[in-house]
């Protein structure tokens, strides 16, 4: 008898046709693992160049991570977020770092934006010129070389060669604005244009940061090198400070890092883990289809001495010959979704520019492995009957379809539909992120349910169906039985189909429902008659020159930034804005909706929240609740009131003056709300001016940009998914040649056989399309009322989009094949 892996060589030189769908399947899997995984790497690996500390060897920062640790002993888990806005240290700590034995010399080093005022008065830039400013002693180690004049000293600057030494300057900085005198300038410097340098002790003051150092940077004496360096300023500065060398101190200069990092290795992770299991779950379906469609082939070879051991042995080389090649060749168009993903990524200021895309074999081996072991698993299982049926039997079973329940596949979806309803009762009873957790649960196991009890609820959708079927002419009730016979058939198809409906739907569904409620909350909540907002933020006393404004009756400004508070489960980051003046006066630009407490009872140390997340950290007015302020300080303030449209406005409220020593504009707010009749005009040196509609269609364009990233997931998946559809029905159509041959001899004629065809389309898309969107409304329901306390928004018109392409492509992918089969 010819040898197992003759018959496997043999099946696929003559059938190639049977494998072909097998292979596109597993081939994108693999392009799904190898995209994710190497966006995975990314995350781990990131760094990047140094290049103001570039003529720093060891660089001492503060963690610009906050930890969380919960539990003990064994069950101790520590959770790490990054911070909101930059951690400072003790600039004291400089004269410890350069006792170090081989330190030449320390450094503190700050950075703070400052305005050159001096266009304020011919109106060229609002609020002044941005620019950096650091002290004077930074240059020991960026090699800033003096074009003339002398170093600074008190109330003296060093600029660009923008300015003429002797010129006084207007500079507007954290601390207020101060007159200086221009003593040096410099040119040709890497610093960006605009830099200015005062003396170390100024530019401390004026940090609005007294005392507290960006990084402490430690030259090296002759002979020292920087890892012998970095242990001996470690030892003298203990624990609390971080030591970095080489790339690491890229990653203290660049403050976006660790923002990527977390956000790149939770994409590769969380939505790479989701991705991986529906693209090798669809593929296992694939390979499942593919040994089923030639169990007649399997019957006859046990019928003629054929082992069980050699028609598994058959299978296993028939997957090795196709699985890795398919493996790897997905890693090619991989790398080009991962490169394009991470560039979008980029483009959006979501990862710095210096970082770079990461791909080694790690991410290719890894989606290799997992094509192979999926093929290798999915025929195991679909090989376990034909190879242990008697050989009488298994010509009997290859005949017809086999209708009995499977033992293991059907406890297993019923205990998924089980959890699934359970999970649904959990996260309609949840509010905020737990309902959110929750309802991602039931998305999971709903799909898994439909997976493994897919001929069940084939059966049942081809009896439903069938019935209207039956009615309406002979090709439409040759549709129903068909279907009501073959429903493991029929379920191959349905499966890809619900995933593609389920999670499109579900991520874009999500979005379009927070975007509807949180352009209501910000129309409903904004009730200024003016905004004024920068690019780059506003002056220092922006406020107190729109307050005497003729005209303007409340000038409120706002601080807009971010802290991190326990909720849910984990440490978040949580949308926050500071407010200047009274909670009267913040109450007559913004409507919040209070519900409860007062905003007139906003001072210094007290706080307000969003509904949902008072609910998520359990805390009602009067309590004290514990937060991480921009820069990691700790702070527990008393919550005075909650509020129902933080989704629209921001989720803390809190006054500017509990932020500003913990935010790197320190004092300068971010805009301006505005109450009165001002002309435009007389505003307009203060910023760009609007009225409140025209700031919530800006607002509704960024929350668009944000979007992206959803669409994004619901475009790979879905995308996916629908691929694997298509693949499955051609697959189906195509092992039917003989079936439609028997057909068209018994006088059926051609049309009447593509119209069979296309009923039978009809009836998986409809079914695929019925199932997913039943699967996301589960989802989305609770989700939504436990995130805004709404309903979901689906827009009808992409709801039909979707239906639309689903139905287009089910028609579609098995018409084309009915054809040429029919040929």
């Amino acid at each position: 008898m010819t040898r197992p892996n003759g018959l496997a060589r043999a099946a696929i030189r003559f059938k190639p046709s049977a494998f072909v769908g097998t292979f596109i399947a597993l081939f994108m899997a693999a392009m799904i693992v190898s995209a994710c995984g190497i966006l995975l790497e990314t995350g781990v690996r990131a760094a990047v160049p140094a290049e103001r500390y570039a003529g720093a060897p060891v660089v001492a920062a503060a963690d610009q991570q906050a930890h969380y640790t919960t539990g003990s002993g064994e069950d101790r888990d520590t959770e790490s977020v990054a911070l909101p806005d930059k951690a400072r240290l003790d600039a004291a700590l400089t004269a410890r770092a350069a006792t170090a034995p081989g330190a030449a010399a320390a450094i503190a080093d700050v950075s703070f934006p400052v305005r050159d005022v001096r266009d304020v008065r011919t109106g060229n830039t609002p609020g002044g010129t941005p620019a950096t400013a650091h002290g004077w002693g930074s240059t020991a180690f960026t090699g800033t070389k003096l074009t003339s004049g002398t170093p600074p000293r008190t109330g003296q600057v060093v600029t660009g060669d923008h300015a003429a030494i002797g010129d006084r300057l207007t500079v507007d900085t954290p601390s207020g604005k101060r007159q200086f005198t221009v003593s040096g300038t410099v040119s040709g410097t890497t610093d960006a244009p605009g830099t200015m340098w005062f003396t170390d002790t100024q530019a401390l003051a004026l940090s609005g940061h007294p005392g507290k150092a960006d990084a402490i940077a430690v030259l090296a004496k002759p002979g020292v090198t920087a890892s012998a360096l970095a242990d001996q300023v470690e030892q003298r500065l203990g624990d609390a400070v971080e030591v970095h060398t080489g790339d690491g101190r890229g990653a203290v200069e660049t403050r976006g890092l660790a923002f990527a990092k977390e956000m790149l290795t939770a994409l590769g992770g969380s939505f790479g883990g989701m991705a991986t299991m529906v693209a090798v779950f669809t593929a296992a379906g694939t390979v499942t289809l593919s040994v089923g469609q030639r169990r007649r082939e399997y019957a006859l070879l046990r019928a003629i001495g054929a082992t069980p051991r050699q028609i598994r042995r058959t299978i296993a080389t028939e997957t090795m010959l196709v699985a890795p090649l398919a493996g790897a060749l997905g890693c090619l168009p991989g790398v080009a979704l991962a490169s394009w993903w991470f560039g979008q990524l980029r483009d959006k200021g979501a990862v710095p520019e210096a970082v770079d895309l990461s791909v080694s074999w790690i991410p290719m081996a890894a989606a290799v492995g997992a094509a192979v072991l999926t093929s290798l698993f999915a025929g195991y299982m679909a090989a376990r009957r034909p190879s242990r049926t008697k050989p009488g039997e298994a010509l009997r079973d290859a005949s017809v379809e086999r209708l009995r329940i499977g033992w293991i596949r059907t406890p297993l979806g019923v205990a998924a539909l089980g959890g699934g309803i359970a999970f649904t009762g959990v996260a309609a009873s949840e509010k905020g992120e737990n309902a959110a957790n929750a309802a991602l649960g039931v998305v999971m196991l709903f799909m898994l349910a439909v997976a493994l009890l897919g001929p069940l609820i084939a059966r049942a959708c081809a009896g439903l169906f069938g019935l209207p079927l039956r009615a309406a002419g002979a090709p439409a009730s040759l549709a129903a039985a068909n279907s009501r016979t073959n429903a493991r058939r029929l379920a191959s198809a349905i499966t890809p189909i619900v995933l593609a409906m389920a999670f499109s739907s579900t991520l874009v569904f999500m979005h379009t429902s927070e975007d509807r409620v949180t352009e209501k909350q910000q129309r409903a909540g904004l009730v200024a008659d003016r905004v004024v907002t920068g690019p780059s933020g506003l002056a220092s006393d922006a406020v107190a020159r729109a307050k005497a404004t003729p005209g303007v009756e409340v000038a409120v400004g706002l601080t807009r930034t971010s802290v991190l508070v326990h909720a849910g489960g984990s440490l978040q980051s949580i949308s926050t804005q500071g407010f200047t003046g009274t909670g009267a006066d913040l109450a007559r630009v913004q409507d919040l909706g209070v519900r409860k407490g007062s905003l007139d009872a906003l001072k210094p140390g007290t706080i307000a929240l969003d509904k949902t997340l008072a609910n998520d950290t359990h805390a009602r007015v009067g309590d004290r609740l514990d937060i991480l302020l921009p820069d990691g300080a700790k702070a527990s303030p008393k919550v005075v009131a909650t509020y129902d449209r933080g989704l629209g406005l921001s989720q803390i409220t809190l006054p500017q003056g509990d932020l500003a020593s913990h935010t790197t504009t320190v004092g300068q707010p971010t805009e301006l709300l505005l109450k009165g009749k001002a002309e435009a005009s007389a505003l307009t040196p203060l910023g760009t001016v609007t009225d409140a509609a025209g700031y919530a269609t800006a607002k509704s364009v960024e929350r668009d940009l944000n979007a992206w990233a959803n669409t994004t997931m619901a475009a790979v998946l879905g995308g996916f998914a629908a691929v694997a559809a298509a693949n499955t029905l051609v697959m189906t159509i195509l092992d039917r040649r003989r079936e439609l041959g028997t057909l068209r001899l018994i006088g059926t004629t051609r049309r009447q056989v593509m119209g069979m065809v296309r009923w039978e389309a009809l009836l998986v898309t409809s079914a695929g399309l019925i199932l997913g969107t039943a699967i996301a409304l589960a989802t989305l329901i609770p989700m939504m009322n436990g995130l805004t306390g709404e309903s979901p928004y689906i827009p009808p018109v992409l709801y039909g989009s979707f239906a639309a392409g689903i139905l287009g492509l089910g028609l579609a992918s098995t018409a084309l094949p009915a054809r040429a089969a029919l040929r």
